[in-house]
């Protein structure tokens, strides 16, 4: 990991895998292109906004969609643990998109969600679209949990909150420059918190230009832009140019 590029509020490097390691007031975290967030001295990887069974949840309310968000999903999770065989893995809520979402998943899918805790811890933090958790999976549910001096909760509390990671939000970015615009699901983080980016294939994503935002960051935000392959570092004025 070598550090690439720095700013006189935040501290950030760029690994050769292109991942995004970034500064928290309690530590190191690495953002992934992925989306997903990773704790290298704890080996624990966090996913939020899963949303699994999305597709099926629209067809039944009649709006049409290929029924192959949790596969595509579950396939970029698996590539994420086959690189990094974390010890640990936390979903942050919303794993499910509705509580009859783990009854609808297909056989095959299920079986490779229940691998997934194989030879690892597996905790289910939960959100307000799966408030119960997971019945048949394994797994430990929480509302919440601290690790690493690191308070790890689906929906940011108001206010500042040092040493928060969350998701609930979607946050996406819009940069602008040279002419166009690029749109792109991101980490956000002001040093203190972060806020990450929905990992389902099937979630939309929220402007942290939204009034959503407003009043969680004690300082104009980081945001770590998930592009193809890589994660890009992004300054909170090149959303304003």
């Amino acid at each position: 990991m070598s550090v690439v590029a720095a700013s006189h509020r935040y501290s950030f490097g760029v690994a050769d895998d292109g991942a995004v390691r970034l500064d928290l007031a309690t530590g190191p975290v690495v953002c992934r292109a992925s989306g997903a967030l990773y704790l290298e001295a704890d080996e624990t990887l966090i996913v939020a906004d899963l949303h699994f069974e999305k597709g099926s949840s629209f067809a039944a309310r009649g709006q049409m969609l290929p029924p192959y968000d949790t596969r595509e999903t579950l396939g970029r999770l698996e590539r994420e643990i086959a690189a990094l065989s974390p010890r640990t893995l936390i979903f942050l809520g919303d794993s499910f998109h509705d509580e009859a979402a783990e009854s609808r998943l297909a056989p095959d899918d299920a079986a490779r969600l229940a691998a997934l805790a194989s030879g690892r811890t597996l905790i289910w933090v939960v959100g307000n679209h799966d408030a119960d958790g997971p019945k048949a999976l394994p797994g430990d549910s929480a509302d919440e949990l601290d690790l690493a001096g690191l308070r790890l909760r689906h929906e940011p509390a108001e206010g500042r909150a040092p040493g928060e990671v969350s998701g609930h939000l979607h946050p996406c970015a819009t940069i602008v420059g040279k002419g166009h615009a690029v749109r792109r699901r991101c980490f956000v983080s002001d040093g203190e918190r972060i806020i990450l980016p929905a990992f389902g294939a099937y979630t939309g994503g929220l402007s942290v230009r939204d009034p959503a935002f407003a009043g969680l960051f004690a300082r104009d935000p980081l945001m770590v832009c998930l592009g193809n392959g890589r994660a890009h570092a992004v300054g909170w004025r090149a959303l304003f140019r």
